[in-house]
């Protein structure tokens, strides 16, 4: 699933590396470079929605509301995830978990486009994250996640902005999903500017992890063995989901 808002340069590099994903699903903000144009002309048989550029959490819902394969990956349209590492996060959910999320600071991982600002601030939205939420994430502020359909409605996802991805993270733990931190390595954009406010959207993350705390616990799940996990041609490659430290094996408490 990738939301897009004039990304059409950037599509030039990522569109040819999804050639082995099932389904492509496209929510743009009413693009005027082509983007929609281009993305149809590589994979003509992409689900493209277009709205209003209210807020990348605002084009996520709506994707992940569309999308219709068992896995879900969630992709910036930048260039600055590698599919390549679809992988690894597949693996983990075929494991069983619900939802996978990327660390930069995992063994393996890092970031080209990370400024000492943010990674400042990244550390210390993490670290309160997770002494709220009782967890040991090591990155709370990065958006490549992969997690299972069935899991989405439970996440009961409100956000407009980029603090979705605070957001899917902490009502996993509210919804008592089974979560795990996957290495990845985030490059720079390739093409154009980021719509990432620092300051802005950094407050918009701390205010969403402390007032869903206050909220407490959101429904929690049937146990596991009558929970329907992947099929097997999924996890063996026989279809791919959509294009949008150790883990841990029990559901995440908060």
């Amino acid at each position: 699933m990738i939301p897009t808002l004039n990304e059409a340069d950037n599509l030039r590099w990522l569109m040819p590396r999804l050639t082995a994903v099932d389904e492509i699903v496209i929510v743009d903000g009413e693009s005027t470079d082509g983007t929609v144009e281009y993305a149809l002309s590589v994979r003509p048989d992409a689900r493209v929605i277009v709205e209003p550029p209210t807020g990348k959490g605002s084009a996520m819902r709506t994707g992940m509301a569309a999308a219709t394969s068992e896995m879900i990956i969630m992709l910036d349209a930048d260039g600055s995830m590698d599919p390549a590492e679809f992988d690894s996060y597949l693996a983990l959910l075929c494991r069983g978990f619900d939802l996978v999320k990327g660390t930069r600071y995992g063994c393996g991982g890092g970031s080209d486009d990370l400024t000492g600002l943010r990674r400042l601030g990244n550390s210390a939205l993490t670290g309160l994250a997770n002494r709220l939420y009782r967890q040991r994430w090591s990155d709370l502020c990065y958006g490549y996640v992969a997690l299972r359909r069935d899991a989405v409605g439970r996440l009961r996802l409100e956000s407009t902005g980029f603090e979705i991805e605070t957001e899917m993270c902490v009502n996993a733990v509210r919804a008592g999903l089974r979560i795990a931190e996957v290495a990845s390595h985030e490059t720079e954009r390739r093409h154009g500017e980021s719509n990432l406010n620092t300051f802005r959207d950094g407050w918009r993350v701390l205010r969403t992890m402390v007032r869903l705390r206050l909220r407490g616990p959101l429904d929690r799940a049937a146990p596991d063995r009558a929970r329907p996990r992947p099929s097997p041609s999924t996890c063996r490659g026989g279809r791919r989901p959509s294009a949008a430290p150790a883990p841990s094996s029990a559901p995440a408490r908060p």
